[in-house]
């Protein structure tokens, strides 16, 4: 049976993120796959710090030396089948738990080297999900997709497999508008966006874990 470990770079357990992901566990699901959603902001841990321990010749490569909640995890992904990392935009950019994981991750598994850059030990397909209160418009604006950009082609690069990516814009982020500082925003038609593009948003994200697993 495949293992699909997804990994949630949302501080919230519940929300728009977490749903998606937990969609597309859904999907590896029903195509025969045991998954795994993991919490990043439930486990202590910190970026990287630059130690170089993963490139000296004399050390084991793929390897972070760093010693934390996240060292069993980063171990756990080199068994698993595929992976799915799952992030809010804050700040036009990932949270910095996100980006704290993909260092660990991705750092460890590459070499200074034009021969062997990447030690992943397998092929590993994988998905990148992002959510966001932008709209559509703000994403071409802003140009995320092009900032985006080189986290995707470090997947690929990486762990060989170009990544299946979802965005979803323009999300409900309060339960009662009302109760905070938020006048930019007009509930009512981001009630309605949630209520006709959400279900799409996880559908497609059902299917994105699905074909991961095949």
């Amino acid at each position: 049976m495949k293992k699909i470990i997804a990994i949630n770079g949302s501080p919230r357990r519940n929300c728009n993120t977490a749903t998606l992901l937990e969609c597309a566990l859904n999907g590896a699901k029903d195509a025969g796959a045991e998954t795994e959603l993991i919490h990043l902001y439930g486990l202590n841990f910190k970026g990287c710090i630059s130690c170089f321990y993963c490139k000296r010749k004399d050390k084991e490569h793929g390897k972070c030396a760093m010693k934390d909640d996240l060292s069993p995890v980063l171990e756990k992904i080199k068994t698993a089948d595929a992976l799915i990392l799952g992030s809010p935009v804050y700040f036009m950019n990932m949270t910095s738990g996100a980006i704290a994981f993909m260092e660990r991750l991705l750092f460890s598994n590459y070499l200074y080297s034009d021969e062997i850059p990447t030690v992943f030990p397998k092929k590993l397909p994988n998905a990148l999900i992002y959510t966001m209160n932008m709209t559509e418009e703000h994403v071409k604006q802003f140009g995320i997709k092009e900032r985006f950009a080189f986290h995707e082609g470090a997947f690929e690069r990486f762990l060989q497999y170009k990544p299946e990516i979802l965005y979803a814009c323009n999300t409900y982020q309060f339960s009662d508008y009302s109760k905070y500082e938020s006048s930019i925003f007009n509930e009512a038609e981001k009630a309605a966006y949630r209520e006709e593009f959400f279900p799409k948003q996880k559908e497609e994200a059902y299917n994105i874990g699905k074909k991961l697993v095949s």
